[in-house]
């Protein structure tokens, strides 16, 4: 009877010792030991999530250093390719031809959607897709053909090499014209600090990057929220990737990694975007 007595102790006293230990095991563990740089850049809609993950990781690992840049997709995409960062981001799938050309492998950790924007003094808050095209096309020019004021439209959208740009143009506006009236900005950033600034302006932003300092448009009666493009019923949506030329390799395999853990996803989750985890 000692002798069991003493086994069963004995077990205690592990499982007091083993359990702290995996109840503060962490993604971030993977980080342990490594050291070096990791450059990251391309996608703007991205940046909130990849900032708070570089955070926590140099803080786990004072030795890793993580440098972040935007640049559109289309930049992330090239740069990548070319061998300038370890993950180029993108907020559309990157096309057949550039994974042709520069090998890409492609990580999708969240879906994002692309919302119309207005200032939130508009009172113009609903548009049918009809209405944003031609909107968009220059065709309809006042806010007063939309219930607004007597004023003029002020038009903003991104480059070309826009990832935003691009699900925007496919999905919201039937590939339809932008007119060349139309204001550029370089980034997600840029196009809600331009709208909140222009109470005659119409944009278009990540649904991630929504605040009270712009006012979403409902889209043929959809209102676009993490909600509603969770739930399918918002359709201007697309998924966001870490790009890396080839298979994801040192610590640009374990970033993405860490993307997807559940802590990675829980980020994306605060950051305004749908975890595909």
């Amino acid at each position: 009877m000692k002798m069991k007595n003493t086994i069963k102790w004995t077990l205690v006293c592990m499982a007091a010792v083993l359990l702290p230990a995996v109840a503060g095991a962490s993604a971030l563990d993977t980080f342990k030991g490594e050291s070096g740089t990791l450059r990251i850049s391309g996608g703007t809609a991205h940046i909130p999530v990849m900032k708070e993950a570089a955070k926590r990781i140099m803080r786990f690992n004072p030795d890793i250093s993580i440098t972040i840049a935007g640049g559109g997709s289309g930049a992330g995409i090239k740069q990548v390719g070319e061998g300038l960062v370890d993950i180029g981001n993108s907020g559309r799938k990157p096309k057949p031809q550039e994974i042709e050309k520069y090998g890409l492998s492609m990580h999708k950790w969240a879906i994002d959607g692309v919302a119309p924007v207005v200032n939130p003094d508009n009172p113009v808050t609903a548009l049918s897709s009809d209405q944003l095209r031609a909107v968009y096309a220059g065709k309809i020019t006042s806010w007063k053909d939309l219930g607004g004021e007597d004023r003029g439209i002020n038009l903003y959208t991104r480059d070309a090499s826009s990832g935003t740009r691009s699900v925007f143009w496919k999905k919201a506006l039937g590939k339809g014209d932008i007119s060349g009236k139309a204001n550029f900005v370089a980034s997600n950033g840029a196009m809600k600090s331009a709208i909140g600034n222009d109470p005659y302006a119409i944009g278009y932003i990540s649904v991630g990057y929504m605040d009270k300092s712009v006012a979403p448009v409902a889209l043929d009666n959809v209102r676009p929220s993490l909600g509603s493009v969770k739930s399918g019923d918002y359709k201007v949506a697309r998924g966001l990737y870490s790009n890396t030329k080839g298979e994801a390799k040192g610590l640009a395999a374990k970033f993405i990694a860490y993307l997807m853990s559940p802590e990675g996803q829980k980020i994306a989750a605060e950051k305004g975007f749908i975890p595909v985890n």
